[in-house]
């Protein structure tokens, strides 16, 4: 019941200061998910290279971050899911085989410069959006440390989505069963498809989204690496065979893509990280 007191200038100042408070609680679960990892890292890092403190630790991943063009959560998945070097090598990876950067053939990725990860992920996400014919859509790739799927690009959906959606776990939602089946899945209709938890049905329900088709980013023996998916606004029926197979090749040459990604790029991050941790090489 409303207060008679209060005006609708006072209503919209209430309705602004809940979603700001919203806003920030959901900057401090984001924030708080990386913290843990990093401070994992760190301490992994002092206890290797025997440094004075946690923040020279963080000085080697920001170093090798900045410098290979790595994000810094991609870095310390990697680091912290990586064997241990062998003290008796001068490199930690002394034995790597270095593959050349995977061709990406589709229209979106024409430009994307080399090692560009970043620049992959929107591409692809752009392709399958213009493929799909939506606007609304995310790229999740695998999480090497909790497992499941984390979303690592977006456009057009909510803050809330990104929020309640930034990790799902094997089961529950279309892009968890698409990667475990290493295959394309299509919801026609999200309020009435099984393959939805109950939370994540309303969820997407209350984005805006009434359909979604799911493509995993898988590699050359099969793995999948991520997934793109597209949503929309209306249900949708079955997608052509000519789009199904634009998809698959999307979702092959993205996937060999990220994994050639991680293998060299993040590896030769963590070498130069490792040059630093043990004084032979300079910032």
């Amino acid at each position: 019941m409303t207060d008679p007191g209060q005006t609708a200038a006072d209503d919209g100042a209430d309705h602004d200061e809940y979603q700001r408070l919203r806003a920030e609680v959901r900057d401090l679960r984001a924030r708080s998910r990386a913290h843990a990892l990093i401070a994992e890292a760190q301490g992994m890092l002092r206890e290797r290279y025997a440094l004075a403190d946690a923040d020279r630790a963080f000085t080697l991943m920001r170093l090798a971050s900045q410098r290979f063009n790595v994000k810094m959560r991609t870095l310390v998945e990697i680091l912290l899911s990586a064997p241990r070097p062998d003290a008796r090598e001068a490199l930690w990876f002394p034995r790597r085989a270095r593959l050349a950067q995977p061709a990406l053939s589709f229209p979106a990725a024409r430009d994307v410069g080399p090692g560009n990860r970043g620049a992959v992920l929107k591409a692809v996400l752009s392709q399958t959006l213009a493929v799909v014919g939506t606007d609304m859509g995310n790229v999740q790739l695998a999480d090497r440390v909790r497992g499941g799927l984390r979303i690592e690009a977006h456009t057009g959906h909510t803050d809330d989505f990104v929020d309640f959606f930034s990790h799902v776990g094997e089961h529950g939602t279309a892009c968890a069963q698409a990667a475990r089946d290493v295959a394309q899945v299509t919801v026609h209709d999200v309020e009435t498809d099984p393959v939805f938890t109950t939370s994540a049905r309303e969820a997407i329900l209350a984005a805006g989204s009434r359909s979604c088709h799911s493509v995993p980013l898988s590699t050359s023996s099969g793995i999948c690496v991520g997934m793109v998916s597209a949503h929309l606004d209306h249900t949708i029926g079955d997608l052509t065979a000519a789009q199904l197979k634009v998809l698959e090749v999307v979702g092959a040459q993205a996937g060999r893509w990220i994994a050639w990604h991680e293998r060299t790029v993040v590896l030769d991050a963590l070498e130069y990280l490792h040059a630093l941790g043990n004084g032979s090489a300079q910032p």
